[in-house]
C-alpha cells in the first residue's frame, strides 16, 4: 500500500515555509498531495486557480515539478482525504499558539475518519516566523518579499497589488 499524505492549506501565498514543509514531506511519504482550500471562511487575495498555480510554479523553482501533486478541493478535509486514499495529513506547525487549533483539528479529523492520523512538521528555523499574511501585508506596501517566497509568487503579488491600487 502506497503511504500518501494530504498536506492541506489556503497558501494565499505559498510561501518558503510551506515548500519547506513538502521538502520534507516528500521524504516521509511515497505520495504527497498539497490540497488547496477553497475555504469560504476566509477571504483570500489569489483566487483558488491562481494558489494551485502558484504552488506548481513554486515547486518548479525547487525542483520537486512532478513529485508532488496539487488539487484543490471545497469539502472537509477529510472526505478530501478519503477521497484521494491518504493515510496522513501534514501539517506544519509554526509557534506553540499554532497547537491548539491544530490539535483540535486534529482530534476532530481522526473522530470522522479514524484511520487518519495527523502528522506535525517545525519548519526550520530559517521560517519559524514566516505565515503567508505577513508575506501579504510586507507586499502590499511595497517591501520586499523575495526571501520569503519564490520569483513567481513574489511577481503575481506585485502584478495583484499593482492592480489593486490602480482600482482604488
Amino acid at each position: 500500500m502506497i503511504k500518501k499524505a494530504i498536506y492541506p492549506g489556503t497558501f494565499d501565498p505559498v510561501t518558503y515555509g510551506h515548500l519547506d514543509i513538502v521538502k520534507r514531506g516528500v521524504e516521509i511519504f511515497q505520495e504527497l498531495i498539497v490540497g488547496i482550500a477553497e475555504n469560504p471562511k476566509k477571504r483570500p487575495l489569489f483566487t483558488v486557480e491562481e494558489r494551485r498555480e502558484m504552488f506548481i510554479e513554486s515547486l518548479k523553482e525547487i525542483g520537486l515539478k512532478g513529485k508532488v501533486k496539487v488539487k484543490t478541493f471545497n469539502s472537509l478535509l477529510v472526505e478530501f482525504a478519503k477521497k484521494e486514499g491518504a493515510v496522513a495529513i501534514l501539517r506544519g506547525i509554526r509557534i506553540v499558539s499554532d497547537m491548539d487549533h491544530e490539535f483540535t483539528m486534529a482530534s476532530l479529523n481522526r473522530k470522522l475518519y479514524p484511520e487518519i492520523e495527523t502528522v506535525f512538521l517545525m519548519p526550520s528555523d530559517d521560517y519559524a516566523y514566516l505565515s503567508s499574511s505577513a508575506v501579504r501585508e510586507i507586499a502590499f506596501y511595497g517591501g520586499d518579499v523575495s526571501q520569503f517566497v519564490p520569483k513567481a509568487v513574489e511577481r503575481r503579488l506585485k502584478e495583484k497589488f499593482k492592480n489593486l491600487s490602480q482600482s482604488r
